[in-house]
C-alpha cells in the first residue's frame, strides 16, 4: 500500500487520481500523512497534467509553517499512506475492454470542464488569501543592534553628570538608552561611555551624533567603539 514513487510520471498520477475524490490524503482534515507525501514532490505538480494533485498541494503549501502540529505519526514513510497497487487505474488504455465499454456509456458528450475548473480556481484563490492573511499576522522582529558610544567633553571642567542628563534626554522611537561609565582619558579628564540599543530601519547611528554634538557647552566630540547586530 502506498505511494512509491512520487517523482515518476505514474507516481504523479497514482496521486492525481487519488487526491480527485479526497481534500487529503487521510480522512477529512490534513495531517501528518498530507506532510510526508508533500515532503516528497520536489516540484509543483503541472495543472494541466495533475489539475487535483495540483489543487491538492497548494491547499496544502498553506499548512506548511504548522507542519509539527498537524495530528499523526511524524515517524512513517508516505509510503505508508495511498492507494493499493490495485486500486486505481494508471492507464487507462489498459484497462479490461468490459470497462471501457461501460466507462463509454458514463461518458458525457456535451459536458465541460468549465464548473471544474472555477471550483479549482475558487478554491486556490481563497487558500492563498488564508495563507496570505496568515503569513501577514506573523510580524517580523524588528532588526536591532546594541551599540557603545564614546561621548567626550571638553576639558577636565566639563559638569558631566549634565553631559550625561543630556543625552539621556534624547527620546526617539526605536532608541534605547542602557548602561554607562566614565572612563578615565588622561589630565583629569573623563569620557563617557555609554551603551544604546537602536531599531536599525528608524535610528541612524550618524544622526543621532549629530544631535549630542549638537550640545556644544558639554560635548567636544563622540565616537562608535562597538556595534553589533541583536
Amino acid at each position: 500500500m502506498g505511494f512509491s514513487d512520487l517523482l515518476s510520471d505514474t507516481g504523479l498520477t497514482l496521486l492525481n487520481n487519488w487526491v480527485k475524490t479526497r481534500s487529503y490524503i487521510v480522512g477529512y482534515s490534513p495531517s501528518q500523512a498530507d506532510v510526508k507525501v508533500f515532503q516528497q514532490l520536489k516540484t509543483i505538480p503541472a495543472p494541466e497534467k495533475y489539475p487535483y494533485a495540483w489543487r491538492w498541494y497548494n491547499h496544502i503549501l498553506t499548512f506548511e509553517g504548522d507542519f509539527s502540529e498537524l495530528p499523526g505519526d511524524p515517524t512513517k514513510e508516505y509510503t505508508a499512506y495511498g492507494p493499493e497497487s490495485s486500486e486505481l487505474t494508471v492507464n487507462p488504455a489498459k484497462a479490461p475492454e468490459k470497462e471501457e465499454e461501460e466507462d463509454d456509456d458514463d461518458v458525457d458528450l456535451f459536458g465541460s470542464d468549465d464548473d471544474e475548473d472555477e471550483e479549482a480556481e475558487k478554491l486556490k484563490a481563497e487558500r492563498l488569501a488564508e495563507y496570505n492573511k496568515k503569513k501577514a499576522g506573523k510580524v517580523k522582529p524588528a532588526a536591532k543592534s546594541i551599540v557603545t558610544m564614546d561621548v567626550k567633553p571638553w576639558d577636565d571642567e566639563t559638569d558631566m553628570k549634565q553631559l550625561e542628563a543630556n543625552v539621556r534626554g534624547i527620546e526617539k522611537d526605536g532608541l534605547v538608552w542602557g548602561a554607562s561609565k566614565l572612563v578615565a582619558v588622561g589630565f583629569g579628564i573623563k569620557k563617557l561611555q555609554i551603551n544604546l540599543v537602536v531599531e536599525d530601519e528608524k535610528i541612524s547611528t550618524n544622526d543621532l551624533q549629530e544631535e549630542i554634538e549638537s550640545d556644544e557647552d558639554h560635548v567636544q566630540s563622540t565616537d562608535i567603539v562597538a556595534m553589533q547586530k541583536l
